[in-house]
C-alpha cells in the first residue's frame, strides 16, 4: 500500500513553529493548490490544504518562507480524530510534510529540506 503525495503552491499563511510538550518543533501551513481545470463558470478553482511540518523541515521551513513563497510538498495524507471543547468529535484530514523544497526565486530561497536531515 502506498500513502504518498505531492504538491506545488503557494503558502496562504506565514508558519510559525512551535515546541510540543516533548519538545520536538512543528509547524503548520495552509497550501493553497489551484486546481488545473475550470469550474462551469469558467474560473480555475482553489484547495487549501493543512500541512503539518516536523523538527527540521518545520525550522527551515519557517525560517525561509512567508506567505505567497511557492513550496513543493512531499509527504503523506492523515486523518485523526479531534475533540472539541465542547466534546464534539471531528476527522480532520492533513498532509505531513516529509520534504519541502522552496521553489520561490530568491537567493536564500533554494532550498530542500527533508526529514532525513533530522538525523545529522
Amino acid at each position: 500500500m502506498v500513502n504518498q503525495i505531492v504538491l506545488v503552491g503557494r503558502i496562504a499563511r506565514t508558519p510559525e513553529v512551535r515546541i510540543t510538550e516533548n519538545g520536538k518543533k512543528v509547524a503548520t501551513l495552509t497550501l493553497a493548490v489551484p486546481r488545473n481545470y475550470k469550474n462551469i463558470n469558467g474560473e480555475y478553482e482553489t484547495d487549501f490544504l493543512d500541512c503539518t511540518l516536523w523538527t527540521a523541515v518545520a525550522e527551515s521551513t519557517t525560517q525561509y518562507c512567508k506567505t505567497g513563497d511557492m513550496i513543493g510538498v512531499k509527504g503523506r495524507v492523515q486523518t485523526r480524530i479531534i475533540e472539541s471543547p465542547e466534546g464534539i468529535k471531528k476527522r480532520k484530514t492533513e498532509i505531513v510534510a516529509e520534504k519541502v523544497t522552496f521553489l520561490t526565486s530568491s537567493p536564500n530561497n533554494k532550498k530542500t529540506v527533508s526529514e532525513d536531515e533530522d538525523n545529522n
